[in-house]
């Protein structure tokens, strides 16, 4: 496997564990356990991976003409997701609030992955170099364990949750 597809495959590994996570919130109702504990294993990979895939794949692909509006695109994205994190888990778990927020999440990162995977990704690939493929493997994996290690899961208060 060349090093583009391996890195790519990575990435969608990691877009397959959150999709899994969405599926099992969506099946939690109200403040439970288990619907705190996904949410906060959920925040801590979608943050983690957005930061290692940024530092990875995206300051890569900036450098590239032909894919700078993509690549811009993709990390507004994931500031825009990042808000929309950081209000979920300031919002009341079993208010009817939380699951409007959590669908509406829910919806708009399955968007952003797809769009990834189904666009991005491919035509990434026709950019990179043999050595900017080395560099986004080593980047990846270490970056994401750091963030990861290091992910808030509120760093707003419940009382600056968005109406």
């Amino acid at each position: 496997m060349a090093a583009a597809e391996a890195i790519f495959a990575r990435l969608k590994q990691d877009h397959d564990k959150h999709r899994d996570l969405l599926d099992r919130l969506l099946r939690t109702e109200g403040e439970s356990d288990e619907r705190k504990m996904l949410l906060a294993e959920l925040t801590r990979e979608l943050k983690s991976h957005a930061a290692a895939e940024e530092q990875a794949l995206y300051s890569t692909m900036m450098r590239k003409p032909e894919t700078t509006d993509e690549t811009r695109h993709s990390v507004a994205e994931h500031h825009e997701i990042d808000e929309m994190l950081n209000d979920l888990a300031a919002t009341e778990m079993s208010s009817g609030d939380w699951l409007t927020k959590f669908k509406a999440l829910d919806h708009r990162y399955r968007h952003h992955i797809d769009e990834e995977e189904q666009e991005h990704f491919p035509d990434f690939e026709k950019y990179l170099s043999e050595d900017d493929e080395k560099h986004m493997e080593l980047v990846f994996e270490r970056r994401k364990r750091e963030e990861k290690a290091e992910a808030e899961v509120t760093p707003e208060k419940m009382e600056d949750a968005k109406e």
